[in-house]
């Protein structure tokens, strides 16, 4: 009976040992990751150089993806501050909007009026290749809009992104270089 009894000891201590360390609560035993990976979904060469062909139109617009560690929810997401080497300045005017008055005459044919205004109260506004910010997912994905012009053709642009975590600590920079073909 002793023997029994010795064994029956044993396993209920293992089983406090076990229930009680799996009772933990998940903020006790999480651990924030401070992953940080940029994908410019771009050709890159033998020197580390990534190659993006422009368009046909005024802005080539390319999504460059990446990924941080993937939180618990959305109190913790991180934020990914980016910067460029290159932005462009817009000129005299912006473009022109056009608004259109419509009538009806005696015969039901329909008419147009046009007025134009002209935008300009953006010259010489300063505009970057790719916006400041942007955060990640709670899976942890991250993506920013790249959008140079033709006039960058045959530049070679910096970009650079660092992440900062829901537990303020500040990634290393991470550092591309994109040239534009």
């Amino acid at each position: 009976m002793s023997k029994r009894l010795g064994y029956l000891i044993v396993i209920v201590f293992w089983l406090i040992v076990l229930s009680l360390l799996s009772s933990c609560s998940k903020e006790e035993s999480y651990i924030l990751g401070h992953d940080f990976e940029i994908d410019s979904r771009l050709y890159v060469d033998d020197n580390g150089y990534h190659h993006l062909e422009l368009g046909q139109d005024w802005q080539t617009l390319h999504r460059i993806s990446g990924r941080v560690s993937k939180v618990d929810n959305e109190y913790e997401l991180t934020k990914v501050r980016w910067s460029s080497s290159h932005y462009w300045l817009i000129g005299d005017t912006l473009g022109y909007i056009v608004h259109q008055n419509w009538t009806l005459n005696d015969n039901g044919y329909l008419y147009t009026n046009n007025d134009t205004s002209y935008v300009t109260w953006f010259s010489g506004a300063e505009v970057p290749t790719l916006n400041g910010a942007s955060y990640g997912t709670m899976s942890g994905e991250i993506n920013i809009m790249f959008a140079p012009v033709q006039t960058m053709e045959g530049d070679t642009i910096t970009i650079v992104g660092q992440a900062t975590f829901a537990d303020g600590y500040v990634s290393e920079p991470k550092k591309i270089e994109v040239i534009i073909e």
